[in-house]
Order: C-alpha cells, then sequence, then structure tokens
C-alpha cells in the first residue's frame, strides 16, 4: 500500500506528458493535412478564413469598451497592433479595451483585498491598489505585443516557402496576381498567417487598387522586416519592368543566406549565454557531487583529530 501513491503518481505524470507531446509536439495529424488535404479550395475567394461568430461574452467586451474612453493614438496603435495580429474585425478594438477595462478592474480588486494583509504603511497600501490597477491595465497590451511577435515569427518561417512557389508560379507563365492567388492557397494549410495576409493582398488588387499601394499595406500589416524588403522589390520591379522571376529569386538566395548568417550568429550567442546558468545551476551541483564526500571524510575525521589534539595540550 505504501507504493500505491507513489506509483499512481507517477503514471499521471507520464500520461499528462505523454498528451501534452503528442497534442502539441507531435502533432501527427498537421502532416496528415498538409500531405493529403485539399490543394483546391471549393471556393474561388476563399483565402481568407471567416470571423468567428460574436458570442455574449464579446457582445459584453465590446459594450464595454465603446463606453470606454480613448485617444486618438491610443485607437492607432492599438489598431496597428491588432492588424499584426490577424485581429481584423470591426469590434476587435472595442473588445480589446473591453479587456483592459476588465484586467484593470481585477487588478484593483486583487490590491483591494491584498493591501490589508501585506503590510499597514498607508503609502505602500496605496501603492498596491495603484500598482495592481497599473499591472491589471498593462497586461492586455503585453499579451498582444507577445501575439504580434509569434506571428510575425510564424510569418517570416513561413516567407522561404512562398517565395520558391511564387517564383515556380512566374516561371511557368502565370501572371503575377494569379501566382499570388495559387499561392495563398497551397499555403493556406501549412501556413495560414501568411496564406491570409497574400489573400488580403490579391482581394485588394481585385478590388481596384494599385499593385504597389496593396503591397504597402502588407508591410504595414505585417510589420514583419522580410515582408517589408520584398514589397520594396516588387514595387520596384513593377515600375521598372525588370525581370520579376529573377528577382524572387535574388531575394530568396538572399534570404537564405541571410538566415544562415543569422543562424551562425545565434549559435556564437550561446557560449556566453550558458555562463549564467552554468555558474548558478550547474556549477553547485558539480561541488557538491565531487567535493562532498571529501569534505564529509574531512569534517568525520579532522575535527575529531583537533578535539583530541586540544584535549592533550590541556
Amino acid at each position: 500500500m505504501i507504493f500505491l501513491v507513489p506509483l499512481a503518481m507517477f503514471l499521471f505524470l507520464m500520461a499528462a506528458i505523454g498528451w501534452v507531446g503528442y497534442r502539441f509536439y507531435a502533432r501527427p495529424q498537421r502532416f496528415v493535412e498538409q500531405v493529403g488535404g485539399m490543394s483546391v479550395f471549393p471556393r474561388e475567394s476563399g483565402v481568407l478564413s471567416e470571423p468567428p461568430k460574436e458570442t455574449l461574452g464579446v457582445r459584453a467586451l465590446r459594450t464595454l469598451g465603446e463606453k470606454m474612453p480613448s485617444s486618438p493614438a491610443d485607437v492607432s496603435v492599438n489598431t496597428g497592433l491588432l492588424l499584426a495580429a490577424g485581429h481584423r474585425s470591426e469590434h476587435a478594438l472595442k473588445v480589446f479595451f473591453g479587456i483592459r477595462s476588465v484586467s484593470a478592474a481585477v487588478g484593483l480588486f486583487l490590491g483591494l483585498s491584498l493591501y490589508s494583509v501585506l503590510t499597514d504603511n498607508t503609502v505602500l497600501r496605496l501603492l498596491i491598489i495603484a500598482g495592481g490597477a497599473f499591472i491589471g491595465w498593462s497586461l492586455p497590451g503585453l499579451l498582444l505585443d507577445m501575439l504580434v511577435s509569434s506571428r510575425q515569427d510564424r510569418i517570416k518561417l513561413a516567407l522561404p516557402d512562398a517565395l520558391d512557389l511564387l517564383t515556380v508560379c512566374v516561371e511557368a507563365g502565370l501572371g503575377f496576381d494569379q501566382a499570388l492567388v495559387n499561392v495563398a492557397r497551397e499555403l493556406r494549410t501549412p501556413h495560414p498567417d501568411l496564406s491570409e495576409e497574400i489573400g488580403l493582398l490579391t482581394l485588394e488588387v481585385n478590388a481596384g487598387k494599385r499593385r504597389a499601394d496593396a503591397l504597402r499595406n502588407l508591410a504595414e500589416r505585417t510589420r514583419v522586416g522580410e515582408v517589408q524588403k520584398l514589397t520594396a522589390i516588387l514595387i520596384q520591379t513593377d515600375r521598372f519592368g525588370t525581370s520579376m522571376a529573377e528577382s524572387l529569386r535574388t531575394h530568396s538566395d538572399f534570404m537564405r543566406v541571410r538566415r544562415r548568417q543569422e543562424a551562425e550568429e545565434k549559435a556564437n550567442k550561446v557560449g556566453v549565454k550558458l555562463v549564467f546558468p552554468i555558474f548558478f545551476f550547474i556549477l553547485p551541483s558539480m561541488l557538491v557531487v565531487v567535493a562532498g564526500p571529501g569534505l564529509l571524510q574531512i569534517f568525520k575525521q579532522l575535527f575529531p583529530m583537533m578535539r583530541n589534539y586540544g584535549s592533550q595540550m590541556k
């Protein structure tokens, strides 16, 4: 009976670790989707995903966000961040303001609940209350920045595949606009973020917007340096009438060289970054393992000898 509790905990941890690894890291279903998924979609314009239906909670947050005062600068900054994070709904900004208001209220409530327990100083209590409200107000913005950074990384990783497909389509004789449509379709399953951005680019061009303006909008929405460079090259190629396939192939080679250089730079920084973990975590453990038995023998043998020597001197 003594071993049943540790055995149950061990089995539970193994099952939990296996499920997490299978669900978030192995993900065998994604290979099935990439290999056996649909390459031709039933809708001609189905390059953009449909917005989700508005639930009761989202409606309440939107109503709350509509009543919150905001400055034009705050609206402009947060609108750009929401676009970079992939949230293009007309109510996305209002929902974000509602979430920020609720988070600030929760932080204020926690500060009011804990200030009497943490300290008796009046000034510190006021700081705790104000700090809780400020943290609650700033937390949604930090989470939004993390979403933007994660989406930019996914777009950056998907860009070489998109360039290769675009180069193949252009060299096969397709026009640039039709090549963009095909690339958006083929990347819909493996790289949905970049596919959505390219699909929005094609929709803007089909709606009558100049290609250069649509490409500039793509660079402004994504806020990815590689995409901005690619759009600048495409605008220059379209303006001067040079070979589109040659420009794409040259930029693709440049991106591969730069990615290799970035990987080498990160590899060279690993040694410096490992100094502090080694010094604070690994080195003390090694000292305990290596010098521990010797120190124990010293304490066991030397101290009695010193005690006996002192008693003989007396």
